[in-house]
């Protein structure tokens, strides 16, 4: 029988580059300057199920065409770890060094749509006020890397289970 593929050398591999994918459109929904353009949100969700699609896929071609459903889950959770660490990492460091001004334009135009769906004044500051308290580097950093793996596990869930082919028994 043939030696085990590394899943982590995998699932580092792929992450990795799905990390760089999340810098690439993270860096152009920054220069667009979209307000709460969906079609980012929907951008990154396509990568991240094709980045595990690729990781799972290369697992079981490497593995004699056989892949766990555990497998699968162990490979997509550290993808996703690496992909968040990497891409949230470069968030931080964007808001931080490179546009410091960022966060400011982004509760600027959430104070302008709450004006548009008839908030009053008193309840903006109170949304902003909470808003602002969410904005520090250090929970920038910490909820992108917990929501890139939470996200990325709900999505392994679906396709490990599609991709998983088990071993016979006999």
């Amino acid at each position: 029988m043939n030696e085990q593929p590394s899943s982590a050398r995998i699932a580092l591999k792929w992450g990795g580059i799905l990390g760089l994918v999340l810098i690439l459109i993270t860096l152009i929904m920054y220069m667009t300057n979209p307000a709460g353009n969906p079609s980012f949100s929907v951008l990154t969700l396509v990568a991240m199920v094709g980045f595990l699609v690729l990781g799972l896929q290369e697992y079981r071609r490497a593995n004699e065409g056989f892949l766990t459903y555990g497998e699968g889950m162990s490979i997509g959770a550290l993808l996703s770890a690496v992909a968040g660490l990497l891409s949230s990492a470069f968030i931080t460091f964007y808001n931080v060094v490179i546009d410091p001004t960022i966060q400011q334009r982004t509760i600027e135009g959430a104070r302008e749509q709450l004006e548009k769906q008839g908030m009053d004044d008193d309840q903006i500051d109170k949304a902003m006020e909470l808003a602002q308290k969410f904005q520090s580097p250090g929970f920038v950093f910490v909820s992108g890397v917990f929501g890139t793996i939470i996200m990325g596990v709900l999505l392994t869930l679906i396709v490990a289970a599609v991709l998983r082919r088990n071993r016979p028994l006999f």
